[in-house]
């Protein structure tokens, strides 16, 4: 079973604690005490490779990221959750965002740290966090932008149900580079 806890309704845009939790999985928002956690969990090979996050990934640059994060939540387009397991600690990371308060799309991001992969953590997460936008945030359709060549997210994209668009690609800045991505739908099943 699924558990949503949030105080509004459809549409409401991150306006109260999110916290989400099924199987073995909970999304929680992340805390000044888990700076430590993100440094491990961020400043990794992979992670550099296949996201925005650059290595080094320092404490000073999760604080940095946290208030980022946070400055995305209070304007209503984004919002960062800790991937935990049963005992609360930080496993990785996902982000839900909207390029503005109108856009009937969501896009989704995730992270596992290098010690947490391969036991279906991005896969739960995605599947909570998409239900979750449908649900919370009245979204018509969740995308997943993916680099060719990155199998790892490709597998969890099709495990959890999205499927590769034929969509022109898209090209994102990098800081120090450019990446190209490849767009991956999920749309609600009809009631």
């Amino acid at each position: 079973m699924i558990r949503v806890t949030t105080s509004d309704g459809p549409g409401a845009a991150f306006a109260s604690p999110v916290d989400l939790s099924g199987p073995g999985i909970r999304l929680r928002e992340w805390t000044d005490e888990d700076l430590p956690a993100m440094v491990e969990l961020f400043d990794e090979p992979q992670v550099d490779r296949w996201t925005p996050l650059r290595s080094p990934f320092t404490l000073e640059a999760a604080r940095a990221y946290l208030a980022k994060g946070r400055e995305g939540r209070a304007a209503g387009l984004r919002i960062h959750l800790a991937i935990t397991g049963d005992d609360g600690g930080p496993r990785g990371e996902v982000l839900l965002f909207r390029a503005s308060a109108e856009d009937p799309d969501a896009e989704l991001g995730y992270v596992i740290g290098a010690r947490h992969r391969r036991q279906g953590l991005a896969t739960r997460a995605v599947r909570l966090i998409t239900g979750y936008a449908y649900d919370a945030l009245a979204t018509s359709r969740v995308l997943l932008r993916i680099a060719p060549g990155n199998e790892a997210s490709a597998a969890v994209a099709r495990a959890a149900g999205f499927r590769l668009t034929d969509d022109e690609p898209v090209v994102r800045d990098r800081g120090d580079d450019t990446v190209t991505l490849l767009t991956w739908c999920h749309r609600r099943d009809p009631v």
